[in-house]
């Protein structure tokens, strides 16, 4: 089997740098999808209530054989549940949905800077879930460095990791910049752009030669450069390929080839202008 390398994280909580992620999986396919990464290896999940398929990665926990502490799960808050005391209700309902007792790391979705519930209130919320040790770690995602500092400034825990959109075509250098200051960990979402940066040519060469797949080579960009991914594909060949990651290295020029991709594209919203609310 092959050996994930961790990440510690400012609390000295240990995450499995690649993880599976099941974001657009339908909840009736997550159980079987979760378990299927279980089989090639994984064993970082990556869901959100906002997902709709917390049920599914429960139940693949429950069928599986691996005990609750070889499993790291991150889960985070819906938008709709910033208020304090909706904070802690969704939070245990999250913990119900996965049939489990503890979770490894709790993140606020979005900021939602449009709101009239500040996003400070809500994390003195997950603060609390923290300090009573239903969270072994609580971060945040989608957080620009103004989120951040304020954060750092108006509570008392930092957070453990920020979730944000990074892919070659957004590498998010001044943003990791400052998480890597501040001591939080990157997590990389869309981490190929949901698959834009495949056909680049630059990515293809590479992929070329060294007998590796597109997807392999930016996977392996991100794994370098330290950022936590979790690629997400229901076909098996692919959740296998994805895992394939540890043989090979890319070379300083081959990194910097892709690094200088950068357009500033975006896949998904503008964290400073995304107030969306589900129904």
């Amino acid at each position: 089997m092959t050996s994930v390398p961790t990440i510690s994280l400012n609390n000295g909580t240990s995450i499995p740098q690649l993880g599976y992620g099941v974001f657009q999986i339908k909840p009736d396919e997550t159980k079987d999808a979760t378990l299927s990464a279980f089989e090639v290896g994984y064993r970082h999940i990556d869901t959100a209530q906002m997902y709709q398929n917390e049920a599914g990665v429960g139940e693949a926990l429950a069928a599986s054989d691996l005990a609750r502490d070889d499993v790291f799960i991150t889960s985070k808050l819906n938008n709709g549940f910033h208020a304090h005391d909706d904070a802690l209700a969704a939070f245990d309902l999250t913990l119900s949905t996965l049939g489990v007792d503890q979770i490894d790391l709790f993140l606020i979705h979005w900021p939602m800077p449009g709101i009239d519930i500040d996003f400070v209130e809500t994390w003195k919320a997950l603060e609390e879930v923290y300090r009573d040790g239903r969270a072994k770690a609580i971060g945040v995602s989608n957080f620009q460095a103004n989120h951040l500092h304020r954060l750092i400034e108006e509570t008392d825990v930092v957070p453990a990791v920020n979730q944000i959109e990074v892919h070659p075509y957004l590498v998010q250098d001044e943003l990791r910049e400052v998480c890597r200051e501040l001591g939080i960990a990157v997590e990389a979402w869309s981490p190929i752009a949901q698959g834009q940066v495949l056909d680049n040519p630059a990515i293809t060469g590479i992929a070329a030669e060294i007998g590796r797949t597109a997807a392999q080579v930016v996977l392996r960009w991100h794994i370098q450069r330290g950022d936590i991914v979790f690629p997400k594909s229901v076909t098996r060949s692919r959740v296998e390929e994805n895992f394939a990651l540890f043989d090979f290295e890319l070379d300083n020029a081959q990194m910097g080839m892709i690094t200088a991709l950068d357009q500033g594209h975006r896949t998904g919203p503008n964290p400073d202008e995304f107030n969306y609310i589900p129904s």
